[in-house]
Parts: structure tokens; sequence; C-alpha cells
């Protein structure tokens, strides 16, 4: 025995309608918290990058601190470094470039610093 038609039109497939129009929304979140994590990333690259240039240029000098800043640098991230003394204090500075999306693609038109400073170990 048939179930008989109440002239409703059935509503099978309005899932597949609905997740059809919420991808796009879905995927820009995606993508904007992932943008999000690489600046939060490349802060903390640009924090450590600085901290171990500072360190290393204290005792052995600006060849020392660039080499030591960019050690640990994922060569995806494009990063330059400024080691410098100024009177008893050695300064560095890491300005690296933001990715966007994905690293060693292209690079958004920011650069985030990292610095540090430190007593000249030679001085003491």
């Amino acid at each position: 025995m048939a179930l008989p038609r109440t002239g409703r039109l059935d509503d099978r497939g309005q899932t597949v309608i609905e997740f059809t129009g919420t991808l796009p929304l879905i995927l820009v979140t995606l993508a904007l918290l992932w943008q999000a994590a690489l600046v939060g990333y490349t802060f903390s690259l640009a924090g450590n990058a600085a901290d171990k240039g500072v360190r290393a240029g204290t005792v052995g000098g600006q060849a020392a601190c660039q080499a030591a800043a960019g050690e640990d640098m994922p060569g995806a991230w494009a990063a330059d470094y400024d080691c410098r003394e100024e009177g008893d204090t050695f300064r560095t500075t890491a300005n690296v470039q933001v990715p966007l999306l994905f690293p060693g693609g292209f690079d958004l038109p920011i650069s985030i610093p990292g610095e540090a400073a430190a007593p000249l170990e030679s001085r003491w």
C-alpha cells in the first residue's frame, strides 16, 4: 500500500544544497585561520633569530651574529638581519617576511621585526 501524496515537494537533497552554499565560507574561514597561524609563527621566528643573533654577537661580533641569527630560520622564510654595536650594547634586528598561505611562495608586503639587545661581553 502506497502512502498518499500530500502535494508537497520532497526535501531530499536539501543538505547538499546548503553544504554547497556554505562551503566557500568554510574554506575562507580556514584560510584566514591558517594565515593567522603563519603570522604568529613568523613572530616566533623573528624573536628567536634576534635572540640567537644577539647572544652570538656579544661574544663574536657581527659575523657571528649574522650566522647565528639565520641558523634556525627555515629556508622558505625570507629574512634579513641587522647586527650592530651601540656603545656598550649589542643590538640585533631580524626582519622576517610573512608568507601568504604557504611558505616559499608569495610573501605579504608585511615584515615582522624581532629585536634583542645585550651588553657586550668583551667590555666586562
